[in-house]
C-alpha cells in the first residue's frame, strides 16, 4: 500500500501557531530537533506494508528524507486539493492501487506498529472509505491535557482521526462534498447538517448511533464507508494548537531519552 503525507499549510499571523512557525510551513515545524512530518515520515518507512509515500503540500525540501518518497507535490491549496492530488498520484504510478493510507502530516508521536495495523484494517469486506476515530477514554487515558474535540453519540463520544484508508478511485468523485465537510471537519454539527437534518437532529438529541450514523454517512455519499475505532491515541493526536505542539514536543523529546 502506498501512503499520501498530508503536509500542505502556511499558518498567517492570525493563526495561533504563527508564533511557532513564523511564516514558514507548518509540516517544518521542530519536533525535538527534526520537522514534525519526517517523524510521521519515517514511522511510514519502517513499516513493511508501505511501498512509496507521496508528500502532498510541499516542494522537495532537502530538510526531509526517506528511501520510500516518490514524490513531492506542490500544496494545491486546501486539504482536499491536497488529498485529492496524492490520491492521483499514486494512480499515475499504480494504476491497480485498491487502498492508499491517507495521512496527517502533523501526527509525529505515530509509530510503525500502529502503521501496519492501519493497514491491517484494510482487510475483510471491501469499503470505499475507512474513517479513523478515537474513543474519548483512550485519547484522555494516553493524553490527558490534549483537549480535542469530540462527536457525543448515544454509545460513544469519539474524536476524529488523522489516519484514514480510501480507495484512490474516489479522487474524482463526489469532490463537492468532500470539500464542504473538510470545511467543517472542527464541528461535527455543521458536518452532519451537509449531510442531512434528520441526521443532525439525531446528532444533537445524542440518539444517533455509530452504527446508524456510518450507515446515514455512506448512504448519503453513495461510498461504503468502515468506521475504524483506534486503540492508539496517537493517530488522532495533531498538533493544531499551541499546547499540543508544546505537549508533543514533550512526548517526542522523552521518546529520544532527552
Amino acid at each position: 500500500m502506498d501512503a499520501v503525507v498530508l503536509a500542505g499549510g502556511v499558518p498567517t499571523p492570525k493563526d495561533p501557531l504563527y508564533p511557532y512557525t513564523q511564516g514558514g510551513p507548518k509540516a517544518l515545524l521542530d519536533m525535538a530537533g527534526k520537522p514534525m512530518v519526517q517523524w510521521v515520515i519515517d514511522a511510514l518507512e519502517a513499516a513493511p506494508e508501505i511501498e512509496g509515500i507521496f508528500i502532498a503540500g510541499l516542494t522537495e525540501t532537502p530538510d526531509l528524507h526517506g528511501a520510500k518518497i516518490r514524490g513531492y507535490l506542490p500544496d494545491a491549496g486546501g486539504l482536499l486539493s491536497n488529498a485529492l492530488a496524492g490520491l492521483r498520484a499514486v494512480l499515475r504510478h499504480h494504476p491497480q492501487a485498491e487502498y492508499v493510507a491517507l495521512v496527517a502530516g502533523d501526527i509525529p508521536a505515530l509509530t510503525p506498529d500502529m502503521v501496519s495495523w492501519m493497514v491491517a484494517q484494510a482487510q475483510g469486506e471491501p469499503f470505499d472509505l475507512a474513517y479513523t476515530a478515537i474513543p474519548r477514554a483512550v485519547m484522555e487515558a494516553r493524553f490527558p491535557t490534549a483537549r480535542r474535540t469530540y462527536t457525543r453519540l448515544r454509545d460513544i463520544e469519539a474524536c476524529g482521526g488523522d489516519f484514514h484508508l480510501v480507495r484512490p478511485t474516489l479522487a474524482d468523485t463526489h469532490t463537492e462534498v468532500w470539500e464542504r465537510l473538510i470545511a467543517a471537519r472542527k464541528n461535527p454539527f455543521k458536518q452532519a447538517a451537509i449531510l442531512g437534518w434528520d441526521l443532525l437532529l439525531k446528532l444533537a438529541l445524542r440518539r444517533l448511533t455509530m452504527e446508524e450514523g456510518l450507515h446515514l454517512v455512506s448512504r448519503r455519499l453513495g461510498v461504503r464507508g468502515k468506521l475504524i475505532l483506534s486503540p492508539y491515541a496517537e493517530l488522532g493526536m495533531d498538533a493544531d494548537k499551541p499546547h499540543q505542539v508544546d505537549l508533543l514536543r514533550r512526548e517526542l523529546a522523552h521518546r529520544q531519552g532527552r
